[in-house]
């Protein structure tokens, strides 16, 4: 992210120092690491969404991409719904002649 060295980090702390004084540093320095770490926690929340968004485009395009149900699966379920319905006309039938 940023190319900061030790040097450069030194010289932050010194002028840190100059400018805040030593009471007010620890504090100074508190509330900066705060601030980082709800930057960094705002990152990664927006950084998954963006990730999860772009998952979710990607299954829905993959799903719109599958072939939808042919006349050759609804030509095979004819016939079983013949014998289905052949099936329940016998029980029906042989429930009628028990019955009697």
């Amino acid at each position: 992210m940023f190319d900061v060295g030790f040097s450069e980090l030194v010289l932050i702390a010194v002028v840190a120092l100059l400018v805040l004084g030593p009471e007010r540093l620890p504090g100074a320095a508190r509330t900066v690491g705060a601030l980082l770490r709800r930057a960094r926690a705002s990152f990664e929340s927006v950084k998954s969404e963006v990730e999860r968004e772009l998952r979710d485009e990607e299954l829905k395009r993959a799903l719109k991409d599958l072939p939808q149900p042919s006349e050759t699966l609804r030509s095979l379920a004819e016939p079983i719904e013949r014998e289905a319905g052949a099936i329940t006309e016998s029980l029906k039938s042989a429930d009628d002649a028990a019955r009697r």
